[in-house]
């Protein structure tokens, strides 16, 4: 597959990742927490949950595809050797803390989310929320030859 192909799906998973978690974040959340109801939070999860996982093993699959593409291998990864490796490492090390958030919501907020446990729901969105958008500017460094630290 060539770059261009991976790259543009790879913004397309962006998009509907990060574009999600902002409209989850900024249109779903303060509704849910005005009213205090887990329900409207499910809802929306249960929907976003069928194309916003896809996009995010899609971001996955050809980040690391593209980091191949630049000679980054996982020999390489977290060595912040070059600029457009820091750029890939500081995105490993944001996508680990998203999978992080993922794990500590799955398994101890959501099994009985209820209108007490809102607010840890919420710190969970608005957190993965800034990551993703962190995530998408730290990409766009890769334009200009990446980051040195």
């Amino acid at each position: 597959m060539n770059h261009h192909l991976l790259l543009v799906l790879h913004l397309l998973g962006a998009a509907i990742w990060v574009g999600g978690h902002i409209v989850l974040a900024v249109g779903i959340l303060p509704n849910v927490l005005k009213k205090k109801d887990p329900q409207i939070l499910l809802d929306f999860e249960r929907k976003y949950e069928k194309i916003g996982m896809p996009a995010l093993l899609i971001l996955v699959t050809t980040g690391i595809a593209m980091a191949y593409r630049y000679n980054m291998g996982f020999s390489t990864w977290f060595s912040f050797s070059n600029a457009i490796e820091t750029v890939i490492s500081l995105k490993l090390i944001l996508l680990i803390i998203t999978v992080l958030f993922a794990l500590s919501a799955n398994f101890f907020v959501l099994p009985n989310l209820s209108s007490k446990k809102l607010p840890m729901m919420a710190f969970h969105i608005v957190s993965v929320t800034l990551i993703g958008i962190v995530m998408l500017v730290l990409g766009s460094f890769v334009r200009f030859g990446g980051i040195n630290l």
